[in-house]
């Protein structure tokens, strides 16, 4: 992996993303995907957890919100399921390793192959190279985007969901482990879009209602001919500014197109939203990216 230069650091300051190719080896990439094997082929499902992620605003609130099993997982391995891959009696339609949409999201605590790598000397130097303090990593997913039924991810922006004020202390680490390509459902951005704030959160619902989650404000409707592809060889790093606004389209292909993602905060002089889905946890408060 080549050094990261000044004048790449000044092209993710304008745009919002920088894509770095070759950050991480083949076998860091494969190590990671043989660990979420075994981690699949360990899970066991109850059926009071059976619920579908989905992106949509009223299914997000309706799936994710009744479920304690999401607003608890900070600082666990939990697991989230495809739209369609479990019947009514939360029994699986298809074989399980097909049917997981995401696992999340404490993989980078709570698994030791994942901690390696969000800890690696050259994530840590990058983050120095970035002019990160104090940075604190927040949360991790492996999201898998299966063949033919991987849903797409409307546009949105990270601190919709990770508010800290001020704004601008959350960055996304976004690790291809597969080719991304358009046809498997690479990431799309608008370039620049990260220096007009943000315009919806998802905060804790109030306790009482109906559902655990809620959005205040609403995502505007983003122009498409403003987004622009970043298909990623496997092992590179697209690196995420918490307001970039970007999205992913449905995987139609045969492929898979499998990422581990972590998002870190700057905690110098940030303060963290208790209004956050994800809090920070007594067995796990946030811990330092750098070891």
């Amino acid at each position: 992996m080549a050094s990261v230069t000044q004048h790449q650091i000044q092209k993710f300051h304008e745009d919002g993303f920088l894509v770095l190719e070759q950050f991480f080896s083949a076998e860091e990439c494969d190590s990671m995907r043989s660990q979420i094997q075994r981690i699949v082929a360990g899970m066991e499902v109850p059926p009071h957890c059976r619920t579908t992620f989905s992106t949509r605003e009223e299914e997000q609130l309706q799936a994710q919100g009744s479920s304690d099993y999401f607003l608890t997982s900070g600082d666990k391995i939990r697991f989230f399921f495809e739209k369609g891959v479990l019947d009514e009696k939360g029994n699986f339609l298809i074989p399980k390793e097909k049917s997981v949409s995401k696992i999340g999201h404490a993989l980078h605590a709570c698994d030791p192959v994942f901690k390696q790598i969000t800890h690696s000397p050259k994530v840590q130097e990058l983050g120095r190279k970035l002019g990160l303090e104090r940075p604190v990593v927040v949360q991790s997913m492996y999201i898998f985007k299966q063949p033919g039924i991987g849903g797409e991810v409307t546009p949105h922006q990270d601190a919709t969901f990770l508010h800290t004020e001020p704004l601008g202390r959350i960055l996304g680490f976004w690790i291809a482990l597969e080719d991304a390509t358009q046809e498997n459902g690479c990431l799309w951005f608008i370039p620049g879009s990260h220096t007009n704030g943000i315009t919806r959160r998802m905060v804790r619902a109030a306790s009482g209602a109906s559902a655990c989650v809620e959005f205040v404000g609403s995502e505007p409707a983003y122009d498409d001919k403003q987004f622009i592809p970043l298909p990623i060889s496997k092992g590179g790093l697209i690196l995420i500014h918490g307001e970039v606004v970007h999205k992913s389209e449905l995987n139609s292909s045969e492929s898979s197109r499998h990422v581990f993602t972590f998002h870190v905060m700057e905690a110098k002089g940030t303060t963290w939203s208790k209004e956050n889905w994800l809090q920070p946890t007594p067995e796990l408060p946030f811990p330092s990216l750098y070891t």
